[in-house]
């Protein structure tokens, strides 16, 4: 039995740079940080008792005797990927709720993914299992997602992510002072907004117009160094990240009329009210979570104006997906 730990990410600047159709001909960088919100992976040989040869246990649960017959696109695709013929039996735990913007599909995959290495006894390493999920979404289940959310849920930590070129992918990790990193974590604040989404719809819609955006999708690349010099810089004036995620949240909501709704663009200006510098929708758009920059001071003012939605307090991690439990069946040995 193995159990995979795979984190969540909060994506600050250059979503929308991380698609094949524009980094693949005009570079595309990300900056982004998972955080201590995870999806669990749960993965053994099925014994054989069962009469199915594979029971898939999430939202829902599958008992079916052939690959073609599993429903999940990911755990289908994952185990024919790796030509896995053994049964298995897979149960999925998480921390937050699917489709909100976190990054949740593209945990499951990695984690997914990096069970079945371990159960095999195999290691993989950070870039191939990033490269692998990456295939799996795009090429085999034909998502409409980006290369982002894959890297960063297997390498973990604060990166700039880059895209494109020779070697399609490269994470560069942001090495700042603890200082700095105290003082950028405390002026951060996630809030749930309630709202359902389907991220491959909206980034459909995205994908559609990437041709017509360029100007603003150029600009969203720029802010990802311009956000690195920030976080490199002096502390006292950290605030200048907030102000470049306002004007980032400005632009993004500009690509598409799907990216917000009058709801989100409500709590939003509430926020800025209440003493927000700048935020922004997480993940594709529509719903889900939305990351706030706010001074101390003027935190509580912002959880009381925005007292109907979730406030979740998080911290930053950098360990990325990692195999926490491994027992080999023929023996008693716990490996962690």
């Amino acid at each position: 039995m193995v159990i995979t730990r795979t984190p969540f990410r909060i994506s600050f600047f250059g979503g929308g740079t991380d698609y094949p159709v524009w980094y693949r001909e005009h570079g595309g960088a990300v900056l982004s940080a998972t955080i201590d919100k995870y999806c669990y992976i749960t993965t053994r040989y099925l014994p054989p008792f069962f009469d199915c040869k594979y029971r898939i246990r999430y939202g829902r649960q599958e008992e079916v005797n052939t690959l073609a017959d599993i429903q999940h696109p990911s755990v289908r695709e994952c185990l024919s990927h790796l030509a896995f013929n053994q049964g298995i039996e897979m149960q999925h735990n998480t921390d937050v709720p699917g489709m909100s913007g976190i990054g949740s599909s593209s945990a499951f995959t990695v984690g997914f993914l990096n069970s079945l290495y371990a159960l095999e006894g195999k290691t993989i390493s950070k870039d191939a299992l990033a490269r692998s999920a990456i295939h799996i979404e795009q090429n085999m289940i034909k998502e409409n997602v980006g290369s982002q959310d894959q890297a960063a849920a297997a390498f973990g930590g604060l990166n700039k992510i880059y895209f494109g070129g020779s070697d399609e992918l490269r994470v560069e990790p942001v090495d700042i002072s603890q200082e700095s990193m105290r003082v950028f974590h405390g002026r951060l604040m996630l809030f749930f907004t309630g709202y359902p989404r389907n991220a491959s719809e909206i980034a459909a819609e995205q994908i559609k117009m990437t041709p017509q955006k360029a100007s603003e999708l150029t600009r969203m690349r720029a802010m990802v160094d311009e956000a690195y010099e920030i976080l490199k810089g002096r502390p006292e004036s950290i605030d200048d990240f907030g102000k470049l995620l306002h004007e980032g949240w400005l632009i993004k909501r500009s690509l598409t009329s799907k990216i917000s709704t009058s709801a989100i663009d409500t709590m939003y200006a509430d926020a800025r009210s209440a003493g927000a510098v700048g935020g922004k929708l997480l993940g594709a758009g529509g719903g889900g979570f939305m990351l706030l920059f706010v001074r101390p001071e003027d935190q509580s003012r912002v959880r009381a104006k925005l007292g109907q939605y979730l406030h979740v307090p998080f911290r930053f991690e950098n360990l990325g997906s990692a195999v926490i439990y491994s027992m080999n069946p023929d023996s008693e040995q716990f490996l962690a």
